[in-house]
């Protein structure tokens, strides 16, 4: 069975948090990945999260303590199209962009880049490595893409 041909749609949501980026560019930008990856069919949402909630997801479904910056859960349904969550902290986002010299809004690029290749299946290792692995790499890829845009 071939999976039917359905642009993918994406939704995108904040709970109770101000984001940096509109939510049309964050929509676009997973749209984007999406056809860049050759995915057919997908339904993914995109939902700006407080640190508690965050806080509470780590906790819940990773076992680690305290809010980190993205969390995607992803699969396929029987007939091929992609399903995924991703939940982004733009407080922990705002963190790391100062910790690291970057705008806020290039980081929460890179948050949403980085959530919608894990629903489509890639992953990276632990630690500093991860910097160097394939997944990092077209990140960073898509990341300049999205930035020239």
């Amino acid at each position: 069975m071939s999976t039917p041909t359905v642009a993918p749609t994406v939704a995108v949501q904040s709970e109770g948090v101000r984001v940096a980026l509109a939510r049309a560019r964050v929509a676009t930008i997973v749209q984007g990945v999406l056809r860049a990856e050759t995915v057919r069919s997908a339904l993914v949402s995109v939902t700006f999260v407080t640190t508690r909630r965050m806080a509470a997801l780590h906790a819940k479904h990773l076992a680690h303590q305290g809010p980190t910056d993205v969390i995607s859960f992803g699969f396929r349904d029987p007939a091929g199209a992609t399903i995924g969550d991703i939940y982004i902290c733009p407080a922990v986002a705002r963190t790391h962009a100062r910790a690291f010299g970057r705008p806020v809004r290039e980081e929460l690029v890179r948050l949403v880049v980085h959530g919608t290749l894990h629903v489509l299946g890639y992953d990276h290792p632990a630690g500093e490595a991860r910097l160097t692995c394939p997944m990092w790499r077209r990140q960073e890829r898509y990341v300049r893409r999205w930035l020239a845009a």
